[in-house]
């Protein structure tokens, strides 16, 4: 039997015990055999096993999320999204509105609004859809733009709801023939 402890390099970290044809890593207390014979340490990140790693405070070890818009699950090792805009704590400014993501939330412009830098300040500035061409007014019809949105009225002499404006026909009147006493 070779004794495979007496080797160098020895084939355990911390000890190690001579059995017939092979042999046994063990480690200090505290330490836990890892499968390479390695030891770590039994309060370790990699032992728990957590999503974004970990803290180990007075000996204990415990899972952190890296954002407060996290929180750690029921597991114990993995984060959980919190919902900001659900929880009703964020306020976003005028004409935008809550948009919540994994860990955080974002004020995004309401539709018909686009964020421009105007004055020093980042704000929501209307979108003219009547002048870019992003409306659905018939050729028929007028577009007039409105904050947030636009309409379309129908051309005089045109009727309907403004996308779909038919033309009014032209109904001449006869004037009565003459009277016959």
């Amino acid at each position: 039997d070779l004794n495979e402890c007496g080797l160098k390099p020895r084939p355990c970290k911390h000890r190690c015990m001579n059995t017939y044809g092979s042999y046994k890593c063990y480690c200090l207390n505290g330490y836990m055999l890892m499968p390479d014979g390695t030891c770590s340490n039994a309060l370790s990140c990699s032992m728990a096993n957590c999503q974004y790693g970990c803290d180990v405070l007075k000996g204990e070890v415990r899972c952190r999320c890296p954002s407060p818009g996290l929180q750690l699950g029921p597991d114990g090792r993995t984060c959980i999204d919190i919902d900001e805009c659900a929880t009703g704590r964020v306020i976003c400014p005028r004409l935008r509105h809550c948009v919540n993501t994994f860990g955080s939330y974002i004020c995004r412009c309401h539709k018909g609004f686009d964020l421009m830098y105007i004055g020093g300040k980042y704000q929501c500035h209307d979108i003219d859809e009547c002048s870019l061409g992003q409306h659905q007014c018939g050729s028929f019809s007028r577009c007039y733009n409105t904050p947030g949105s636009y309409k379309c009225k129908c051309k005089e002499g045109y009727r309907d709801n403004g996308t779909n404006c038919i033309l009014i026909p032209n109904i001449m009147i006869e004037p009565p023939g003459p009277y016959h006493i």
